[in-house]
């Protein structure tokens, strides 16, 4: 069984360590013999190579002769070990890592405010006591016992809370979820490296998926130990060891996948140590070597590069991507899209490929800076290039308006759209189009000022004539469609079924009395309507509205017969006699002789009011003529003189 070794993209130095490293080569290249305060890294290898080069190790509290130049290592040193020096005549040359740099600009600046710093990461490591330097009331914790009694003790008071640089990511974001949910008035500052993230997050993932690992690093460097620790709870069979002639190959002859990461302190040189031990003593595959690998990863990108990359990780802020390139790569949200509709959980996903711009190369961090957004701007300037020039239809998002008319979002790209090619009336409110989507034309592009122009409306109308066409073709009789209330006139409604627009008489509305169409319907309405007769010359097509099953005739006919009594209401006056509605939309006629029995009357008012209700005999129906005769006499003459009357 072969064994395939798989090489950690963010192995060895990282470039706040390598700065350090360059920078006292060079500085003992120029002047002679140069000093460190300090162990300048964790690792006896280099540490040996620094000597000979002429960089000597100055221990806690020793002092060089006047003159000397003594470089400040990447950890920092505290406050008043500088003042020391510098008080001694010795010339500082800063390799302060910056990210280091910017936790005691931090912690001053919080001190100052008179808040309390609490400082997560090991009380004697060099960096840490370079901060507690810089602050004034400050703790520090490492452990959870220690941030329980924090909180026992300031969980009233205001905090500001920082880490060392190197500080494990997990457990830092359980300390900082403890402290959220217990002090009251709590800061909290992302200072753990982003290539420490970079390389925790890396180790964590593979070493899941691995039956053995190999830590690289020395026991006294914090980061390796904690790369170690995460690898380690991950695979039981982790190794920790600081040179190639520690590692015992045997132990891994019978694995699948190993994993080789390094801490932020070990040498290329020692990791190619490693590697060529691990391919020469076991079997391995892959059609590329770690060392190839390795090369492959120094390479240097530059700013306007156009990369690709897999994404690894989406965290709320920015997406990071393997470049297979030394440094660690990232895309802020603000630079993934300009597309106001883009949405990340749909598109971005981890083990994506991904293409952008390299808009930052930050070597001190070891960071890249992407955008995909700008990558994507230029191809979508492309597509909407070949949308204007073939008239092909584009969808976008109305995201602003001015006095002029609106600005819709096409693929990212600003386009106007003139207030006549809106669609809309004219001096019409444009607050209604806003987040709104609208499919358009593109009218004109001139890349140079960076200007786009759209139209809704021109668009609208091509749809609408295809739309015509087709309903033309098919168009008959009984023929049912579904259409919007458009205009309404005092003789109908006109109601758009699709690029036509047909009429509704008010007397196809309602079965019941209509006054005004505005009374059964609304502008803007969806309806179900049929077609009841067509002029195929004139372009004009009738409508239907009410429903013969909805006939209120059909209702009374089925619910009422000759000599049924009904309850009836007043709802008209006339010199013969008064109608009165029996059921909504059928009314009947009560002859004037047939409204009193006790006396003659001149007026139908003389004994009926509007709107009264009363019961009636229904003595005659038409059903031809839709005509019914009501009779409140035949209910107060007794039932003999009726039929003596007949």
């Amino acid at each position: 069984m072969a064994t395939e070794i798989i090489a950690a993209k963010t192995a060895g130095f990282c470039f706040g360590v390598r700065r350090a490293v360059d920078m006292a080569f060079r500085e003992s290249a120029a002047n002679g013999r140069v000093w460190s305060a300090g162990p300048l890294i964790h690792n006896d290898t280099v540490l040996h190579k620094l000597e000979t080069a002429g960089v000597g190790l100055l221990q806690e509290g020793q002092t060089p002769p006047p003159g000397s130049r003594v470089i400040v290592r990447a950890h920092g040193l505290p406050v008043e070990e500088l003042h020391r020096l510098e008080g001694a005549g010795c010339v500082l040359v800063d390799a302060t890592c910056p990210k280091v740099a910017r936790i005691h600009a931090i912690v001053s600046e919080e001190s100052a405010k008179g808040r309390h710093v609490l400082i997560v990461g090991h009380p004697h490591h060099p960096e840490v006591r370079g901060i507690a330097s810089r602050c004034a009331a400050h703790t520090i914790a490492e452990s959870t016992e220690e941030i329980d009694s924090f909180i026992n003790n300031y969980s009233e008071k205001p905090i500001s809370v920082v880490s060392q640089t190197t500080f494990s990511i997990k457990k830092f974001d359980e300390f900082v979820n403890k402290l959220k949910n217990t002090c009251h008035d709590a800061l909290f500052f992302d200072t753990i490296c982003k290539a420490t993230e970079f390389r925790q997050r890396e180790a964590e993932a593979q070493a899941s998926q691995s039956d053995g690992v190999i830590v690289i690093g020395d026991p006294k460097s914090s980061n390796s130990n904690h790369l170690y620790e995460l690898c380690h709870r991950l695979c039981a069979n982790t190794v920790f060891i600081e040179t190639a002639a520690q590692l015992e190959t045997d132990r891994f002859k019978h694995c699948r996948h190993v994993f080789i990461t390094a801490g932020a302190s070990t040498p290329d040189s020692i990791i190619k140590e490693v590697n060529n031990k691990m391919t020469e003593e076991i079997k391995t595959t892959g059609t590329e070597s770690f060392e190839e690998l390795l090369e492959q990863s120094l390479k240097t990108l530059h700013t306007g590069e156009k990369v690709s990359g897999i994404i690894t990780q989406i965290n709320a802020t920015d997406i990071h991507v393997d470049l297979g390139v030394k440094q660690a790569g990232y895309i802020p949200m603000t630079e993934l899209s300009d597309d106001p509709t883009f949405n990340v959980a749909e598109n971005i996903h981890i083990g994506d490929e991904i293409e952008a711009y390299v808009m930052r190369v930050n070597d001190v961090e070891g960071l890249i800076m992407l955008s995909k957004k700008r990558l994507d701007a230029v191809k979508n300037w492309e597509k909407l290039e070949a949308a204007c020039e073939n008239k092909e239809t584009v969808e976008g998002v109305i995201v602003d308006t001015n006095k002029g008319g609106v600005i819709a979002s096409v693929m990212g790209i600003r386009v106007f759209i003139p207030a006549s090619q809106t669609g809309l009336p004219r001096d019409a409110a444009f607050d209604s189009m806003l987040k709104t989507t609208h499919k358009m034309r593109i009218t004109e592009i001139n890349k140079q000022r960076r200007r786009v122009v759209g139209s809704i409306k021109v668009l609208a109308a091509e749809m609408r004539r295809e739309a015509a066409a087709k309903i033309w073709e098919t168009i008959e009789v009984g023929a049912e469609y579904t259409g919007v209330v458009k205009s309404f006139t005092s003789y109908g409604a006109f109601v758009d079924i699709g690029g036509v627009d047909g009429m509704i008489h008010i007397s196809e509305l309602s079965w019941n009395r209509v006054k005004h169409p505005s009374e059964v319907l609304t502008i803007g309405q969806e309806v179900s309507v049929y077609v009841i007769a067509l002029d195929t010359e004139k372009k004009k097509i009738s409508l239907g509205y009410r429903r013969a099953e909805d006939n209120p005739w059909t209702k009374f006919e089925s619910n009422f017969q000759k000599g049924d009594v009904a309850k009836v209401k007043i709802v008209k006056f006339m010199p013969f006699g008064a109608f009165a509605e029996v059921i909504p939309g059928v009314d009947g006629l009560i002859h004037i002789s047939q409204i009193a029995a006790d006396r003659r009357i001149g007026k139908p008012e003389e004994a009926l009011t509007l709107g009264e209700e009363v019961e009636a005999k229904i003595t005659d129906i038409d059903s031809e003529k839709k005509k019914i005769s009501l009779s409140i006499k035949a209910l107060q003459v007794p039932a003999a003189e009726e039929e003596t009357a007949e």
